[in-house]
């Protein structure tokens, strides 16, 4: 089964917002059909109602990722048991158009759902392919990218369990970031480190002039 393709429903939809910036894409019908990707019909079925009940999903959605992201294993799969129960799936073998060199069908399991409207068709594909993908590589393996005020959602497949950042992007303004701070601590040690000798060559000029001034 394509985990990385239905856990990406999820993180798509999550990250439609970035709360720490104040920004929100999910404000249109048509913002609601982008989150499908391309060639998907039933797409074409979303209307007004769609984009409040997406945002109410999104808001789910997130909270799994904020529970795996702080170390609340039992929450985060709490929340996501919510969902499955919610949003059920079917899961179907399709062949779809794909055929190998004999012509035979490429049979690969597929989330079927047979939802009341488009919000739930969405809902329980996202929430099925997290929960795939939690139980197959850990729930640290769902993420929150570190470098604030991102926050944006990510699925850590890396080989050593190292990302911390939702894209390249975001790394290299943090490490930039970083990088800027070190040196400005370097100059603040340096110029403390400086001040006593100063003051030291300070104290004893005016005790020379002092001592002139005496005699």
């Amino acid at each position: 089964m394509e985990l990385a393709y239905y856990s990406d429903y999820a993180v798509r939809l999550v990250n439609s917002e970035e709360p720490l910036r104040g920004t929100d894409t999910l404000t249109s019908v048509e913002a609601v059909r982008d989150l499908f990707g391309p060639g998907q019909q039933s797409a074409r079925r979303a209307s007004d109602a769609d984009v409040t009940r997406f945002r109410a999903v999104r808001g789910r959605l997130r909270a799994v990722f904020e529970a795996a992201d702080s170390g609340d294993e039992t929450l985060a799969v709490d929340l996501l048991n919510s969902l499955l129960l919610e949003f059920p799936v079917s899961p179907q073998i399709s062949g779809h158009d794909f055929r190998d060199d004999d012509g035979r069908p490429l049979w690969h399991m597929h989330l079927a759902d047979h939802p009341s409207n488009v919000t739930a068709g969405y809902a329980a594909i996202a929430a099925m392919g997290l929960a795939f993908h939690l139980t197959e590589y850990g729930v640290d393996r769902l993420g929150l990218c570190e470098a604030a005020p991102c926050r944006n959602a990510y699925l850590d497949t890396s080989t050593n369990r190292s990302r911390r950042y939702c894209s390249d992007r975001c790394a290299t303004r943090a490490n930039v970031a970083a990088y800027r701070a070190r040196k400005r601590q370097e100059a603040d040690r340096s110029e403390r480190a400086a001040r006593p000798a100063r003051t030291g060559l300070a104290a004893d000029s005016a005790q020379r002039t002092s001592a002139n001034g005496e005699r």
